[in-house]
C-alpha cells in the first residue's frame, strides 16, 4: 500500500545534493560558495529578474515624515520594478552622528505595520508587544540605528485587488503561481527587494555600508537568510523561528506556499544555504514550543551549519539562542547578537543562551 509519507522521507534522503558541505579548508569553503551561491540564485530566480530589469534604476518617493518621541518615523515607496511601488517604512534615531549600521527587518505572514510600531487594533497591539515584533521601531528607538521596514511582497499594498475586498493578510499562493510561470520565485523576489534597498540606502542615507544586518520573525526570518546567503553586502544576519532543515519543517508540515523553491534540495539542505553567509556573523533564533518549525530539526541543523563555521574558522560567529515559547521574536537575543559585532565585540547580555 503507498504510504505518502514515507515516500517523501525516502525522496528527501536519497535525492542527491549537488552542494552538500563536505569541505575542510577556509579556501574549500570559499571555492564551495563560488560555486553554489551563483547556482541558488538561479533557482530562486534572480538571474532572470537581473535579465529582464538589466538598465532599470529604482526610483523612490517620500509621503511624510513623523515625530515619534525617541525616532522619526517616514513612509516611503521605492519601485523595486516598473509595476511594483514597494512601500517601506524609514526609522531614524533622533540624533545621528556619522554613518551607522543599516537593519533591515523584513516582515512574516502578517501585517507590515506592526515591524514599525503601528497597530490598528488591540488584537494587533497584543501581537505586536508579546511577540515583540516591533522590530524596526527597536532598532531605532531603543538600540539608535537606522532600520528599514519593508512590506514584504504579496503582503499590504502589493496584495491582489480581490484579497484586499476580502481582507486576506497575503496574496502567496498568487504570487508563487505567477512567479513560477516566468521563472521567479517568491523568495527570490523579496531577496531582490532587500537588495534594492541596500542599494538605495547606501545611496540616500548615513550609514556604514560595512555594517548591515538583517532580521525578522517567520516569513521574514526566510527573507533573513535567503538574502543574507545571496547578498554579500549583509554583515550579519539573525533569522527568527525559521532556521530548521527543509525536511523537517517545510518538507514536513504544512506551510504557506510562498516557502518553496523549486529544486533546492538538489542543491543543498537549510544548513547549506545558510552556510554560504560564513564567514560572517549568524544568529539563527528558535522557540522552544514552535510547532512549524520543530526544535529538534532546529539544533540538528545548528550542529550541520556549526560544523561550516568551525571550518571557516569562526566558530564564534555562529549562535542559536532558544527562547521559552514559540513562534514569535525574541528581541533581547537578536540586539545583544547585532551589539556583539556592530560595536567592538562588547556585549551584555541580559538572557542566558540556551543550546540544549
Amino acid at each position: 500500500m503507498y504510504n505518502a509519507d514515507k515516500h517523501f522521507e525516502t525522496l528527501y534522503d536519497t535525492v542527491p545534493r549537488k552542494y552538500e558541505f563536505n569541505e575542510t579548508t577556509p579556501e574549500g569553503i570559499t571555492a564551495w560558495q563560488a560555486n553554489f551561491r551563483p547556482e541558488l540564485r538561479n533557482i530562486l530566480g534572480l538571474d532572470n529578474m537581473e535579465s529582464d530589469l538589466a538598465g532599470y534604476v529604482p526610483k523612490a518617493e517620500q509621503l511624510d515624515v513623523l515625530d515619534m518621541d525617541n525616532h522619526f518615523r517616514e513612509s516611503w515607496y521605492l519601485w523595486v520594478e516598473p509595476t511594483v511601488p514597494l512601500p517601506f517604512y524609514l526609522l531614524k534615531p533622533k540624533t545621528i552622528e556619522g554613518n551607522i549600521p543599516l537593519i533591515l527587518t523584513p516582515h512574516g505572514h502578517n501585517h507590515p505595520h506592526i515591524y514599525a510600531g503601528i497597530a490598528h487594533s488591540e488584537k494587533e497591539e497584543t501581537e505586536m508587544i508579546e511577540g515583540e515584533r516591533d522590530i524596526a521601531r527597536q532598532a531605532a528607538a531603543e538600540e539608535g540605528y537606522i532600520a528599514i521596514a519593508p512590506t514584504t511582497r504579496a503582503f499590504g499594498e502589493t496584495r491582489t485587488d480581490a484579497d484586499k475586498n476580502n481582507n486576506a493578510t497575503h496574496s502567496c499562493r498568487h504570487q508563487l503561481v505567477h512567479s513560477i510561470l516566468v521563472g521567479r520565485t517568491p523568495i527570490g523576489e523579496r531577496v531582490w527587494d532587500m537588495s534594492r534597498l541596500i542599494d538605495w540606502g547606501i545611496e540616500n542615507l548615513p550609514i556604514d555600508a560595512e555594517r548591515i544586518a538583517i532580521t525578522g520573525n517567520s516569513g521574514g526570518g526566510t527573507v533573513s537568510l535567503f538574502a543574507a546567503a545571496c547578498e554579500t553586502r549583509i554583515a550579519a544576519a539573525v533569522p527568527s523561528c525559521y532556521y530548521c532543515t527543509f525536511e523537517g519543517s517545510i518538507g514536513t508540515i504544512r506551510h504557506c506556499d510562498c516557502n518553496y523553491v523549486p529544486g533546492v534540495m538538489r542543491l543543498g539542505e537549510m544548513y547549506d544555504v545558510a552556510g554560504l553567509i560564513a564567514p560572517r556573523p549568524f544568529c539563527a533564533i528558535a522557540g522552544r514550543d514552535d510547532p512549524i518549525f520543530p526544535i529538534d530539526h532546529v539544533n540538528f541543523a545548528y550542529e550541520k551549519l556549526k560544523e561550516i563555521y568551525t571550518v571557516a574558522g569562526v566558530e564564534d560567529q555562529c549562535e542559536l539562542y532558544i527562547g521559552d515559547g514559540g513562534h514569535r521574536y525574541y528581541k533581547a537575543a537578536a540586539w545583544n547578537f547585532v551589539r556583539r559585532f556592530f560595536h567592538n565585540n562588547l556585549i551584555v547580555p541580559t538572557q542566558e543562551k540556551d543550546v540544549s
